[in-house]
């Protein structure tokens, strides 16, 4: 048996914890994944870390051992008692109690690095399951001051996150990760990592945040409104699933703005790029 699968058991016997279904929770065990998750991040004394859902603090623990700075942000009250006792002894641990998607991370982020010894700022996380998508468009959509994103999440929403638009797993949020940040896939991590056991397989990746968006765009809004609207109703063409819409664009525009594009006007969103996507939206 693992350390920290021994430590996890002391922990939920010790506090008579069991994990929340309501909040995704499914606790770490494996040494070598949360090993890999703190190479991958590339953490120094310079970096200050938000850790999101740290539950037990399992990884928690070795960011500690190498970050200026350790921020968690835990939701679930139970968990909260839990780190202030196992931490409390750090100087560079700090807690909060709430719900990520609620929290300003970007007075967070700019509060510790005027008042900290802090060069860059690194998300790090086993994220919960079903808010996974709403975390990661909020970490890219904000525009935080972010270097990395390394997160473990459900491998069959890992493959999305780090396909190239246009790939066979292409969903709409591939094109808004691929415009802000470059992705690779880490580790994939079998089901009994996990106490208890999820039903799916997970995966770590890391997300690059680019110093610029990969391309330049005249409306960002409009651009990723034309994205999400192509993959709404994935099974209809581009030219129906943009004219069904909502966008208020005739199906005679759009159909005059593929073909002056030299795209087929039967061409489903998936297929596209995110130049074309550019292209198409600047046109509208």
């Amino acid at each position: 048996m693992s350390k920290i699968y021994e430590e996890t058991k002391f922990l939920m016997k010790k506090y008579g914890i069991t994990a929340n279904k309501k909040l995704g929770q499914n606790f770490l065990i494996d040494d070598n994944v949360i090993e890999k998750i703190v190479d991958t991040s590339n953490i120094t004394n310079e970096d200050l870390v938000i850790e999101i859902g740290p539950g037990l603090g399992s990884l928690t623990s070795k960011l500690l051992e190498k970050a200026g700075k350790v921020i968690c942000i835990e939701l679930d009250d139970r968990m909260i008692s839990i780190l202030k006792d196992r931490f409390f002894m750090y100087k560079n641990f700090e807690i909060i109690n709430e719900d990520v998607l609620k929290v300003n991370l970007n007075n967070l982020i700019k509060e510790n690095k005027e008042n900290e010894q802090v060069k860059s700022v690194k998300i790090v996380a086993n994220l919960p399951y079903y808010i996974t998508t709403p975390i990661i468009m909020k970490l890219l959509e904000e525009k935080l001051d972010i270097e990395s994103i390394t997160v473990m999440i459900q491998k069959e929403v890992a493959d999305r996150l780090t396909e190239i638009p246009g790939g066979k797993n292409s969903g709409a949020i591939t094109y808004t990760v691929y415009y802000y940040a470059e992705a690779e896939e880490v580790l994939t991590v079998p089901n009994y990592s996990f106490i208890p056991e999820p039903e799916v397989e997970s995966e770590v990746i890391k997300l690059t945040l680019r110093k610029e968006p990969i391309i330049c765009v005249t409306d960002e809004k409009k651009f990723f409104a034309l994205i999400k609207a192509s993959f709404m109703q994935r099974r209809k063409t581009l030219l129906n699933a943009i004219s069904n819409s909502g966008l208020n664009i005739s199906k005679e525009k759009v159909e005059q703005i593929l073909k002056d594009l030299n795209i087929d006007i039967r061409v489903r969103g998936e297929a596209l790029s995110i130049e074309q996507f550019a292209e198409i939206s600047k046109r509208i």
